[in-house]
């Protein structure tokens, strides 16, 4: 006998052709990405999961229902990732004389790429699709697929489900507990139980259940920010340098003075507070540092009465073979180099290309500047500075990695140098900021963020932004540096709770499926 799981209210879903449900699924995927930064309208991501899984019930009876599903699960993917990242084409238009070309390559191939991720969570999922098994194996597959994206080939765990809550906070408290990956697995449990109420036999109680824990979610974390004010470093001040430098204009010799004063000239500017600490964005130097003893000479009369220096900066191991790494140093008085710290998270056809001989053939070399592709550091570490909590550095997208932002030894901040002009004036630099402040909330440290043309922010140990500058404006943020709080439990335990959650799941659906 035909299993029909769609009630009379789902006629619409029942009634529509392989390729108009294809059209829905890539419209409802589009839409949900207005649910991240800086929209943060939420429902569209919990309305467009609900569509998702009602769309792959209507095509339960058809041949080919796994094929049907994955492709379903494919357009939905592919139109979320298409509208989430399409600032990812801005990129190519830095240098258009040679990168142009690759644009919509690059942007198609990457989002039908990541699309496969949803396709293939969207097939297993249908592979058990009975009754009411179907709504936890669902969001069981899709919490994997989810993980398997930050983590397979490289990683690219941008737009989580989780970020779905960047306008919640308190939702975001939930991530200190179960991680980003954790809070992904909540949101499509509570998501796909909607399609409940169109189900042949109407029920309310599962999508009341997931509501009611998302209510407790938000009530918890609520009262986390209530008892945790922000405490500060005691005599621990920053300035935050945001010298808004376009990156077409960051490495022409015509402005390159024109850029270093900048640095310098805001570095300089008179303080309210006692600065201890400067910070410069990834890559702040138009030069290599290394080989300009003039821009050092500068840099020791900057920290000459013992503020520290940390800046981005690009720099080279003489070889053979010579070596370049994306670094960030830190500068200690009389621009005495205190540390040194590699980026080892390294951007595929950004920072290096992958199969370079094979691509090197097609055209496609790296948009950073230069031939040689970087090569990547040995990992997150910690680094003393005099007077202050020792700091771990992030360069760019390393924040992205849930579980990945601390060594050995735990920092008492992050310092996160990026240069989002790479995007445009888009919705990635936004984006990138709400990861930046659910790493925050995740290990319980702060986050002091520079970036070349914005948004630099001060992001407490809770995810509070505490200060911050607009996206394309050029100025300092003198702030006081937070303080972190005690380890959280995914600081401890990492992706336990995900895993253990996964696996609950997944249990509980196979019960409910031979039921």
């Amino acid at each position: 006998m035909k299993l029909v799981l769609l009630g009379p209210a789902g006629d619409f879903f029942r009634r529509l052709r392989p390729w108009p449900a294809r059209s829905l699924a890539w419209v409802s995927g589009s839409a949900s990405a207005f649910s991240f930064a800086p929209f943060g309208v939420f429902p569209l991501l919990l309305a467009a999961i609900a569509v998702l899984v009602l769309l792959v019930d209507a095509c339960r009876d058809e041949p080919r229902f796994v094929r049907n599903a994955a492709l379903l699960g494919w357009f939905w993917g592919f139109g979320q990732f298409l509208v989430g990242l399409y600032w990812v084409g801005y990129a190519f238009m830095v240098d258009p004389a040679n990168h142009g070309w690759q644009l919509p390559f690059a942007v198609l191939g990457l989002t039908g790429g990541l699309a496969l991720f949803p396709a293939a969570a969207a097939a297993v999922a249908a592979l058990f699709w009975r009754n009411r098994a179907r709504i936890l194996l669902f969001a069981a597959a899709f919490a994997l697929a989810e993980w398997l994206r930050g983590h397979v080939l490289t990683g690219f765990p941008w737009n989580l489900a989780a970020y779905g809550w960047g306008a919640s906070l308190a939702v975001l408290q939930s991530a200190a507990f179960i991680g980003a990956y954790g809070l992904t697995l909540t949101t499509f449990v509570l998501a796909a139980s909607f399609s409940e109420l169109f189900a042949r036999t109407p029920r309310v109680w599962p999508p009341l259940a997931a509501t009611l824990a998302f209510v407790l979610l938000w009530t918890a974390g609520d009262v986390r920010l209530a008892m945790g004010p922000t405490i500060n470093v005691p005599h621990a001040a920053l300035r935050i340098v945001q010298p808004n430098v376009p990156q077409a204009e960051k490495y022409k010799r015509s402005l390159v003075v024109r850029n270093w004063d900048r640095l310098l000239s805001l570095s300089t500017r008179p303080a309210t507070l006692p600065i201890n600490v400067l910070v410069w964005p990834e890559a702040a130097p138009p030069f290599l540092l290394q080989r300009e003893p003039l821009a050092i000479s500068e840099i020791a009369d900057l920290t000459k009465h013992g503020t520290v220096l940390i800046t981005g900066s690009v720099r080279y191991a003489p070889g053979p073979p010579v070596r370049f790494y994306n670094a960030l140093v830190i500068f200690g008085p009389e621009a005495r180099a205190l540390g040194v710290y590699d980026k080892f998270h390294l951007v595929p056809f950004g920072e290096y290309v992958p199969f370079a001989s094979f691509f090197s053939r097609l055209g496609i070399v790296k948009l950073t500047a230069g031939q040689e592709g970087f090569s990547s550091g040995i990992g997150p570490r910690a680094f003393a500075i005099p007077g202050l909590p020792s700091t771990g550095p992030l360069i760019c997208y390393e924040i992205l990695f849930p579980g990945a932002v601390v060594g050995e030894k735990r920092p008492g901040w992050f310092v996160n140098v990026t240069d989002d002009s790479w995007f445009g004036p888009s919705t990635g630099p936004y984006q990138h900021l709400l990861t930046a402040r659910v790493r925050a909330i995740e290990e319980g440290i702060p986050v002091v963020r520079a970036a070349n043309t914005g948004i630099s922010a001060v992001i407490d140990a809770l995810g509070r932004t505490k200060a911050t500058l607009p996206l394309d404006e050029m100025g300092v943020l003198d702030v006081p540096l937070p303080m972190a709080i005690a380890p959280t439990f995914y600081s401890r335990f990492g992706d336990l709770g995900f895993w253990l959650m996964l696996v609950a799941c997944g249990l509980a659906g196979v019960a409910f499926r031979r039921k």
